[in-house]
């Protein structure tokens, strides 16, 4: 009994070492630290708090519609494959609806931008899972052809909408009763300690952390800070949608599907999973959210021009591995994207607040997505492993090897002619 209460301890403790570990929440410590770092920074200079409510909010608001890619990019990625065309797709998507809006009203016209990007999307999983084209080559591919499509469309010039209803939609805030806040707060811990508590051996998971981290960051706000509950649209639905994807692909069986067809496909397919019909949905359903991004963007400035969201695509590939999430599959977090998308461009913010030239932000941003990509290879189990190996293989050679030369203190005092030689004794090789 002893033994076995000994061993739960260990287990319980290695829970709660492995939901802490900089594997699974550094990212949420790089942002808590980068933060302290503006505030500090800030107050040194003399300047307004960086915490400032108006600001929080910026950075959120200025982050929405990337979180929102980053989130579905995180689910391709869990399927083994990625999207390098999200950005130009939620281009051509805004400037469908810009097109159509004025002549057939916005609902034909959002109808028509969503199936736009729903198609590119299709096009994309069939050339990668019926064709077998590489999806790096594919995306690729229709990056540039959408983009061209884009500028084909515009023939150079921006284009403007008279009819204004998605900028009212995307330009309104939303804000939360501060008792609802505080009731959300409640229930997200309780039910955290709850999953916390039901498992045997007691451990904390990191669905668990994520339950009791949003729980506490919802009673803080509706009780210390209610003006960070007025918040734009696109932020609620970035909110909104990472807490429902996270709960399908944590509890769900399509979403034990996902991580499965990402992270051993041979296995998915002999345990009777449709791998073609996940990874080929995964790019149906990034396609469909980029066209919806497309049009929240062309609402928010009802204008959208050639060159809108280049380089996007880029930002949300980064926001997902910063995330920790892999590039090679069956490994992923949705929420640790959005927290991703949040250090992008909360280092972006801190750069505009302290008048730091641009020309550094991309410096500072590609070092931040090199040292966190070395982060996680470096701690997880095949980083560790192959460490160890580098450290073995190399303690080895340093070590001096034993002789096998059998100098005259090793032979035996028996002659050479007794049957009693003993069979150790046998003659170097040269």
């Amino acid at each position: 009994m002893t033994a076995d209460i000994t061993t739960a301890r260990r287990r319980s403790n290695s829970g709660w070492r492995r939901a802490l570990a900089p594997r699974s929440a550094g990212v949420v410590y790089a942002l808590v630290a980068l933060v302290v770092i503006l505030t500090i920074t800030s107050s040194a200079q003399g300047r307004p708090s960086y915490l400032s409510s108006v600001n929080v909010s910026n950075i959120l608001d200025q982050s929405s519609l990337i979180g929102i890619l980053a989130i579905f990019m995180t689910v391709v990625l869990i399927t083994g494959n990625f999207d390098l065309s999200v950005a130009s797709t939620a281009a051509l998507a805004g400037t469908v609806v810009l097109k159509l809006i004025d002549q057939h009203g916005a609902v034909i016209a959002l109808l028509a931008a969503l199936l736009t990007g729903a198609l590119v999307g299709l096009i994309n999983g069939l050339l990668v899972q019926k064709v077998g084209v590489n999806a790096f080559i594919v995306t690729l591919g229709t990056l540039t052809a959408v983009r061209g499509v884009v500028q084909a469309i515009l023939n150079g010039q921006s284009i403007t909408a008279n009819d204004s209803v998605f900028q009212r939609f995307e330009t309104a805030r939303w804000t939360m009763p501060t008792g609802v806040a505080i009731a959300l707060g409640i229930v997200l811990l309780g039910a955290g300690l709850g999953l916390t508590l039901r498992r045997r051996p007691r451990q904390l998971t990191a669905g668990n952390v994520m339950l009791l981290s949003a729980g506490a960051v919802a009673l803080a706000l509706g009780a210390f800070r209610p003006l960070l509950l007025d918040e734009t649209a696109p932020v609620w639905i970035m909110l909104a949608l990472t807490v429902l994807t996270s709960l399908v692909l944590r509890y769900t069986v399509v979403g034990r599907n996902l991580y499965a067809v990402g992270g051993n496909p041979e296995a998915a397919r002999l345990s009777g999973i449709n791998i073609d019909r996940y990874k080929m949905g995964a790019f149906v359903l990034n396609g469909l959210v980029a066209g919806a991004v497309g049009v929240l963007y062309a609402g928010k400035f009802n204008s959208v021009d050639p060159t809108v969201l280049t380089g996007g695509e880029l930002t949300v590939i980064a926001a997902a591995v910063l995330g920790g999430t892999s590039l090679f599959g069956g490994s992923g977090y949705v929420a640790k994207s959005v927290v991703g998308t949040l250090i992008l461009f909360t280092l972006s913010n801190g750069f505009n607040v302290l008048n730091i030239g641009s020309n550094y932000q991309n410096v500072v941003q590609g070092g931040v997505l090199v040292a966190a990509a070395s982060l996680y290879t470096a701690t997880s189990t095949r980083g560790r492993g192959f460490i160890a190996a580098k450290f073995a293989r190399g303690r080895k050679i340093a070590a001096p090897t034993e002789s096998t030369d059998a100098g005259p203190a090793g032979r035996s005092a028996t002659p050479s002619g007794s049957t009693d030689q003993p069979m150790a004794s046998v003659s170097p090789r040269n």
